[in-house]
C-alpha cells in the first residue's frame, strides 16, 4: 500500500507573529517546525505503510523552507519525501495548492491514501483538503479519529469519525483522501540515527512542468496583512475564605456586568 501524506513547516505555536513594517508576516528568529497537525497524519501513514509492507511518501508544496519539516517527516521513518516549488505558485490560493496536489499525488503513482492533518496551523483552513480529493475524484473522510481497518487487498477503509454529535463510522473504497485528528494517536519522536541519515537525504523539487498540471485562474487574494488592533484588559482578583463565598463574589460579578 503506497500512502502520500502533505505538510508544511509553520512558525511554532508558541512564537509571536506579527506584520513587519512591509506588510510581511514575520514570527522573528524564532524556529519553525512541522506543522503539529500533521505530525499524526505522519505517524499513521508510517505505521500503516510497514503493516502493509508498502510505501509512504511526504510532500511539501512551497518554497525551501519546507524542506525542514520534510526532512524532520524523514527522521520519523516516512520512506520518500519531494518537494514542489515554482515562481508561479507565489501567492497561489487554495483551489492551485489543491490542484498541484493532485498532480503530485497522479505523478507518484498508484497511491492508495492520501493522509492530512486536521488544519494547517499558520493559515488555520482545511478547505485545501477537501478540494485536493475533488481535484482527485476519490472520496473524503474529514475528522478521523481512528482507522478501524486498512484491507489493502480489498482496496477498503473503515474509520471512526469525530462529529460534534458524537462518532460517526464509515466504510470507503480506496483510493481516499482522509484528513486526522490528534486522538488518533501518538506520534512518535525521530530517532538519532533517523535525524542523522534526513539531514544528508537530497530532497527532489518538482516544477510545475513536471507535473503536466495548468494552474486555474486565482478565486482570491491576499490583499494585505494586518496586526491585530491592541486589546487594553483588566482584572479583577476575587477573594474570599471558602470556595462557596468566591462562587457566590464572582455569580454578583457577572450579574452586575449582565454577563447573565
Amino acid at each position: 500500500m503506497n500512502i502520500a501524506v502533505f505538510t508544511r513547516s509553520t512558525p511554532d505555536t508558541a512564537a509571536k507573529v506579527e506584520v513587519d513594517g512591509t506588510g510581511a508576516v514575520t514570527w522573528g528568529d524564532a524556529a519553525t517546525v512541522v506543522n503539529p497537525w500533521d505530525e499524526y497524519a505522519l505517524e499513521e501513514a508510517i505505521s500503516r505503510a510497514k503493516d502493509t509492507k508498502g510505501k509512504a511518501t511526504v510532500i511539501a508544496i512551497g518554497p525551501e523552507m519546507h524542506n525542514e519539516a520534510l526532512k524532520h517527516s524523514l527522521a520519523m521513518g516516512m520512506n520518500e519525501a519531494v518537494r514542489v516549488w515554482d515562481a508561479a505558485l507565489e501567492g497561489a490560493d487554495a483551489l492551485a495548492y489543491a490542484t498541484v496536489a493532485a498532480g503530485v499525488v497522479n505523478k507518484i503513482g498508484d497511491v492508495d491514501l492520501v493522509i492530512a492533518g486536521k488544519e494547517s496551523v499558520d493559515v488555520g483552513t482545511d478547505q485545501h483538503i477537501f478540494q485536493i480529493a475533488r481535484k482527485l475524484g476519490w472520496p473524503m473522510l474529514s475528522y478521523v479519529s481512528q482507522i478501524i481497518e486498512l484491507d489493502a487487498d480489498a482496496k477498503t477503509i473503515k474509520v471512526e469519525r469525530l462529529l460534534e454529535q458524537g462518532k460517526q463510522v464509515v466504510t470507503s473504497k480506496l483510493p481516499a483522501v482522509i484528513s486526522v485528528m490528534k486522538d488518533i494517536n501518538e506520534p512518535r519522536y525521530p530517532s538519532f540515527i533517523g535525524i542523522r541519515k534526513a539531514s544528508k537525504a537530497e530532497i527532489p523539487v518538482w516544477a510545475l512542468g513536471d507535473l503536466g498540471v495548468t494552474l486555474p485562474a486565482a478565486r482570491t487574494r491576499v490583499v494585505t496583512f494586518k496586526n491585530l488592533p491592541p486589546r487594553d484588559t483588566t482584572f479583577e482578583l476575587i477573594e474570599g475564605g471558602s470556595p462557596e463565598e468566591l462562587a457566590a463574589k464572582l455569580l454578583d460579578k457577572l450579574l452586575e456586568e449582565k454577563v447573565l
